[in-house]
């Protein structure tokens, strides 16, 4: 789950990670309040969950409370495009009203889920304000990468070497130090996916700031925060995904012609590399994880076919939690509940996998069977063409 940057600088105050103070305005006339209140000048920011944010016009600068009331009036209600929304953008509802800061040095620094190492990874660059993906590829040997032991959690020692990467000295240097080792609290405590904070700011008095913040949570974790549950945001979570979660299915929308529904997120993801090797493309990523209902796997379908870009759908079950028949059972349940007039490959195999077998083919169903998982992919690709 990820929240608003406002949202994100509630939660970084709460562990005294200095960020400049900032307040969201509900329209135009509070939005000058507000400015008056930051003495003439303010930073007026869209809030949607995306970044490159500035770039696509959702970040001004007002130097008078009367600029403010203009730029609110611009923002608000915004569809904002940038690289991450894709071409249709996302529909501003939140404008936030931040102090503005006197800026020495923009860095970058984030904390990050290394699934290679299974550790927490901070990620630093002296290149902030930057897409970190810009500054991999350009230049590299600018990102300094220290993974934290879990055992041990952030060390002394390792928090002073990212600051002395970035460059700090100084009072500035002591306070950095402070700052990483707040933030890592944060993120641990929280059971967060990653923070980023992009531009990391050292001001001209020599503090460390969070200029801007991007805080994403892990979904399993969030039963025990009902604080961090409480900043979830419909508005920006496309309507498909907020059904799904209903049923505990992982959905995610994608822009492909194959629906998929698959059990397992590491099954999930070869199921959609060997439909796109054979040709296809995938229209969603789709894990009904190891204890769906045939009510959650019809509901699947139905999620999955209300998108009218799919042309055919890919069932991939690997049953060992999850048995074959209950999703034969689902499938069939879901034919006849809300009819399915695309075709459908089926592939089955480990738990239950004959009496799941059987199941389809007493149903009367015109499915498409796959003896393998290759099968499957070159069968739905065929079948779409």
């Amino acid at each position: 789950m990820n929240i608003h940057e406002y949202q994100a600088k509630e939660l970084l105050r709460l562990y005294k990670v200095t960020t400049p103070d900032g307040k969201v305005a509900q329209d135009a006339e509070e939005a000058r309040m507000i400015t008056k209140e930051y003495g003439g000048k303010s930073v007026v920011k869209a809030q949607i969950h995306a970044g490159g944010r500035g770039k696509g016009g959702g970040v001004k600068f007002a130097d008078t409370p009367d600029k403010a009331v203009e730029l609110f009036k611009a923002i608000q209600g915004m569809q904002l495009v940038t690289k991450q929304t894709g071409p249709e953008g996302r529909k501003v509802r939140t404008v936030f009203i931040s102090q503005p800061i006197d800026i020495a040095r923009e860095l970058y620094l984030s904390f990050l889920v290394d699934r290679g190492t299974s550790r927490i990874t901070i990620l630093a660059s002296t290149e902030g304000g930057v897409e970190i993906e810009e500054v991999a590829e350009k230049t590299p040997e600018k990102i300094v990468k220290v993974a934290v032991d879990p055992a041990l959690g952030l060390c002394g020692f390792q928090a002073r070497q990212v600051a002395f990467a970035l460059g700090l000295e100084g009072d500035a240097f002591k306070k950095g130090v402070v700052f990483l080792q707040n933030l890592y609290r944060l993120f641990v405590e929280k059971d967060c996916s990653m923070v980023e904070i992009n531009p990391l700011v050292v001001t001209k008095d020599g503090d460390v700031t969070a200029l801007d913040a991007k805080i994403g949570f892990d979904d399993n974790a969030l039963f025990r925060h009902p604080d961090v549950l409480a900043f979830r945001d419909l508005n920006e979570e496309a309507e498909e995904e907020i059904d799904a979660s209903k049923f505990n299915l992982n959905f995610i929308k994608l822009d492909g012609q194959i629906g998929c529904m698959v059990n397992g997120a590491g099954l999930a993801m070869g199921t959609m590399d060997i439909i796109n090797y054979h040709g296809g493309s995938a229209a969603n990523f789709l894990d009904i994880g190891g204890g769906a209902t045939e009510d959650a796997v019809k509901n699947a379908f139905r999620i999955i076919l209300q998108d009218p870009a799919v042309k055919a759908v890919l069932v991939n079950i690997f049953g060992g939690i999850m048995r074959c028949d209950v999703v034969a059972a689902g499938i069939v349940k879901a034919a006849k509940e809300i009819g399915i007039k695309v075709p459908v490959v089926v592939r089955l195999e480990g738990t239950n996998v004959e009496a799941g077998k059987k199941i389809l083919a007493d149903s009367g169903l015109n499915l498409i069977v796959a003896a393998d998982l290759k099968d499957a992919a070159v069968k739905v690709v065929a079948a779409v063409k």
